[in-house]
C-alpha cells in the first residue's frame, strides 16, 4: 500500500546527521526574512571576493545539487539508484550571453547524454533554450511582427542548430530528452521547434519531450490540441508536466504592458488544470509519454490512481514521476519502493555559478504554503522514530 507518510522509506537513504543538517537547513528557509537577509549577504559576499563558497557547498549546495562536475554527481547517481531512484542530471548554470559560453553549455548537454546512454540509473537528460543561446533571440523568433536583420536570422539559426544537435545526441543514444519550459513570451518558438524534433524522432517511442506549465490557463488545450497532432503524425508526444516557474514575473509582465494575464486565478485553477492534464494523458495514452514532475502528494497519487484504473504497470516506462533533489523524499522514495519509475533532477555546476538556482530553491521553499513545514514536520517525525527504536 502507497503511503506518502512512511518517513522509514522516506529516509531510508539518509544518516542522522544528513536528516539534521537538512533540518536546520529548512527551519532557516522557513523564515522569509532570513531568506531575504541571506540573498543580501551572500551576493555581497561574493561581490567583495569573501570566501563563503565552502559554507555554500557544505550547506545548501549539498542538499540541493550533486557537484560541480558530471564526475562529482556519479555518488549521488549511486546513491539514488540503490533505491530505485533515477538521476536526471540538470547543467544549472544560468546568465550566460557569449557564443563561446553557449557552445561550452551544449557540449556539457551532450557530455550528460552520452553518460545516460544504456544506464537505468540516468532516465532523462535535460536543459533551457535559454542556456544556450541569447534570451532576446528567442524572443524574436517566437514573434513574428518582429523584423529581423541578416544578423539576428543568422544568431537564431545558430541556436537552432546547437537545439538540434543536443536532440540528434539524445535521439542517437536514445535517451529521453525534456526540454525546459520558459517565460510565455519565448515559449511559441520553443513549443515548435519541440514539436519538429517530435516529429523527427519520436516515431516509436518518446525521446523528446515538451515541458508544459499548469499555472498557465491556456495549457489543457494546448495540450488536446498536441494529442490531435501528434495522433495526426504518428508520434508519441513526451510532456514533462508541471505547475510552473515564471508566476511573479509573467503577472507583473502582463500588468506592465498591458495584456491579460496568461497565469491561473489561483492556486487552486492550477491543481485542478495539472489533474485534468493527467486524466487526461492516462485516457489517451497511446499518444503521450509523461513524466509527472510534482512536489504534490494528491496529484502523485492520481496518477498511481488512474494508472491502476486503466491497468498500466507501476514499470510501464511511459509514466515517470520526478522531484527535485533535496524536496519531498516521501513521494520520490515511496513511489519508487512501490516499483514506480521515479527520478530526482540533480542540479550540478561551480558553486557561484549555479547560485541563482539555490536561492530560487530558497525563495520557492519560503513562498509555497507549507512546503518548508511539511519537510520539517517529516524530519522531525523520522528523527523520533529512530530515537524510539
Amino acid at each position: 500500500m502507497l503511503d506518502f507518510s512512511n518517513t522509514e522509506v522516506a529516509f531510508k537513504s539518509k544518516s542522522d546527521r544528513d536528516l539534521k543538517r537538512a533540518y536546520l537547513l529548512f527551519k532557516v528557509i522557513a523564515s522569509p526574512s532570513i531568506v531575504r537577509f541571506g540573498k543580501w549577504a551572500t551576493t555581497l559576499a561574493l561581490r567583495l571576493h569573501l570566501p563563503i563558497t565552502g559554507l555554500i557547498k557544505a550547506t545548501i549546495f549539498k542538499q540541493f545539487c550533486g557537484g560541480e562536475t558530471i564526475q562529482d554527481c556519479e555518488e549521488r547517481i549511486k546513491e539514488l539508484a540503490a533505491f530505485g531512484v533515477g538521476t536526471i542530471l540538470d547543467y544549472s548554470v544560468e546568465g550566460k550571453t557569449s557564443d563561446e559560453d553557449f557552445e561550452h553549455t551544449t557540449e556539457l548537454i551532450i557530455s550528460t547524454i552520452r553518460m545516460a546512454k544504456g544506464s537505468k540509473s540516468i532516465p532523462f537528460a535535460v536543459f533551457k533554450l535559454s542556456g544556450i543561446g541569447r534570451f532576446e533571440l528567442l524572443e524574436i523568433a517566437s514573434d513574428p511582427t518582429k523584423s529581423q536583420t541578416a544578423q539576428i536570422t543568422s544568431d537564431i539559426a545558430a541556436l537552432k542548430s546547437r537545439f538540434q544537435r543536443i536532440c540528434e545526441a539524445a535521439a542517437s543514444d536514445q535517451v529521453r530528452l525534456f526540454i525546459d519550459a520558459e517565460e510565455t513570451w519565448i515559449q511559441p518558438v520553443l513549443d515548435a521547434w519541440t514539436f519538429e524534433m517530435m516529429c523527427k524522432y519520436n516515431t516509436q517511442r518518446a525521446i523528446i519531450y515538451n515541458t508544459v506549465q499548469m499555472y498557465r490557463h491556456d495549457r489543457l488545450a494546448f495540450l488536446k490540441e498536441q494529442a490531435e497532432a501528434a495522433q495526426s503524425q504518428g508520434i508519441v508526444y513526451g510532456v514533462k508536466l508541471v505547475r510552473g516557474a515564471y508566476m511573479e514575473k509573467e503577472r507583473e509582465r502582463a500588468q506592465k504592458m498591458g495584456y491579460p494575464s496568461p497565469i491561473q486565478p489561483d492556486k487552486a485553477s492550477s491543481d485542478r488544470d495539472y489533474n485534468e492534464a493527467l486524466r487526461f494523458m492516462v485516457n489517451h495514452h497511446a499518444h503521450f509519454a509523461l513524466c509527472a514532475g510534482s512536489h504534490n502528494e494528491a496529484s502523485s497519487m492520481l496518477l498511481t490512481q488512474l494508472m491502476a484504473e486503466k491497468n498500466l504497470e507501476n514499470t510501464n516506462e511511459k509514466f515517470f514521476f520526478a522531484q527535485l533533489l533535496g524536496m519531498s523524499d516521501h513521494i520520490s522514495y515511496n513511489l519508487a519502493n512501490a516499483g514506480y519509475n521515479v527520478a530526482k533532477y540533480v542540479p550540478f555546476g561551480p558553486v557561484k555559478e549555479v547560485l541563482p538556482y539555490l536561492l530560487r530553491r530558497a525563495d520557492e521553499n519560503t513562498s509555497v504554503a507549507g512546503q518548508t513545514g511539511r519537510e520539517l514536520g517529516l524530519i522531525s517525525a523520522e528523527l523520533k522514530r529512530r530515537r524510539s527504536k
